[in-house]
């Protein structure tokens, strides 16, 4: 039985009827696979990881959290041992994808930073109420961000970034630096939930309310480490003036939960600022450099500028020469300024999106206002048949019908004329 099969016999026995659509939802930077599947009057995100552990940490955190009262996805079903589950569906609008559309010129809008001061509103939700009675024996790879994972993270950045970038350094005092870093890092109190990867993408919006997802790599670890994930989340591109106002916005609602040395807090919030950038770039290199997709490498010039703010304005109160010295080159080098800089970023972005006249027609989250509509009720659906009624229109079976059983290439080329007119115009006077 395939990924499918297992997937749909799941959705029928959870929903009590019959999925009449069911279709992919675009790779995300790890292996797990999602599907959307819908029937009658259900609808659930259908995920395969074949990572046994990743997923009982997930399944785990979920139920968990959501005892809890946070807003995470509820688990309908799961059947682990065929490596599925069913979750609840969050809609397709993550904070990254609502920022991209809001934003006009590079400007970071208001709106936006109201939903990023919610977000660290809930954080400590997370790191220390959630954390009091999680079970940490589930935590995958590690149940804490220990010596052993930041060595790892540290080692990632070395092989995955510095080397394939060309990056020369010297091994062994690199290697003592990555040691001093660590141990400065760990001093910091490390009693509580970190995230792993809180950032932007792993956040959902629905009616402007945030939802959280993929903390399956949560473990024990220090609060600095999630404010700096998010904050310092690359693409996202937070100006540094609303990032200092953030900083303070969290550090006052933390002080609701806990208390602590707000100087001695801040200190070690940019140590760990500094490891979740070289974590951010290890990945980049390798989804990059390695695996050779190209959107990874999209984020090296925002990285960059990151670790230049940082570089410049920032002193640890330890000493790393030989990892100084590494992140200067990588800021310098010409090699990786031929990925451009973050303002080519900022270009006409054009939305396809399908809807029903019965439901509306889809709201205009950018704020433009224009756009086309075309009533596409006149071509030949072949959701009208039996056989095609559960694959979409990336299945070589319904490319092939459309092809040769309607019109659509005829209407497209009608469409396509009306909108390329105003897109070259667009571009012309620089809309985004």
């Amino acid at each position: 039985m395939n990924i499918k099969e297992s997937l749909l016999i799941l959705f029928e026995k959870w929903s009590g009827e019959k999925a009449t659509e069911f279709y992919p939802l675009p790779p995300s930077g790890s292996y797990r696979e999602y599907y959307r599947i819908k029937s009658k009057s259900k609808s659930a995100i259908g995920v395969y990881n074949s990572d046994a552990k990743e997923n009982i940490a997930f399944l785990n955190f979920s139920k968990h959290f959501k005892s809890h009262g946070l807003a995470v996805p509820e688990i309908y079903a799961e059947d682990q041992k065929n490596d599925i589950y069913l979750e609840e569906d969050l809609g397709d609008t993550t904070l990254f994808a609502y920022l991209t559309a809001i934003r006009k010129n590079g400007e970071f809008p208001s709106e936006a930073a109201e939903i990023y001061k919610k977000v660290l509103e809930e954080l400590p939700k997370f790191q220390i109420t959630a954390a009091k009675d999680l079970d940490y024996s589930v935590c995958y790879p590690r149940s804490a961000f220990d010596k052993q994972s930041m060595l790892w993270d540290l080692n990632y950045f070395k092989y995955y970034f510095l080397k394939l970038a060309k990056i020369p350094f010297e091994e062994q005092a690199l290697e003592n630096d990555f040691h001093t870093l660590i141990q400065f890092l760990l001093e910091a109190g490390t009693d509580y939930f970190l995230y792993r990867d809180f950032q932007s993408r792993n956040i959902m919006l629905i009616k402007h309310e945030p939802y959280f997802i993929d903390y399956q790599g949560g473990r024990k670890g220090a609060l600095q480490y999630d404010v700096a994930s998010l904050l310092y989340d690359a693409k996202a591109d937070i100006p540094q003036a609303l990032r200092t106002q953030l900083l303070k916005h969290y550090i006052d609602n933390l002080k609701n939960y806990i208390e602590f040395d707000e100087a001695k807090f801040r200190e070690y919030y940019y140590g760990y600022v500094l490891i979740r950038i070289m974590q951010a770039m290890g990945a980049y290199g390798f989804r990059g450099f390695y695996e050779k997709k190209e959107h990874f490498l999209k984020s090296i010039p925002f990285a960059l500028e990151n670790l230049t703010w940082l570089l410049d304005n920032i002193e640890l109160p330890i000493k790393i020469p030989a990892l100084w010295n590494a992140l200067l080159k990588t800021t310098q080098s010409e090699n990786l300024k031929k990925f451009g800089t973050k303002k080519k970023e900022y270009k006409l972005s054009v939305t396809v999106t399908s809807f029903s006249y019965k439901k509306g027609i889809p709201n205009d989250t950018s704020g433009n206002g224009g756009g086309f509509v075309f009533d596409c009720r006149g071509l030949l659906n072949p959701g009208r048949y039996d056989e095609y009624k559960l694959l979409n229109g990336k299945d070589e079976e319904v490319i092939q019908f459309l092809e040769e059983k309607s019109n659509v290439k005829e209407f497209l080329s009608h469409a396509f004329s009306l909108v390329d007119a105003t897109v070259e115009n667009y571009i012309e006077r620089k809309f985004t």
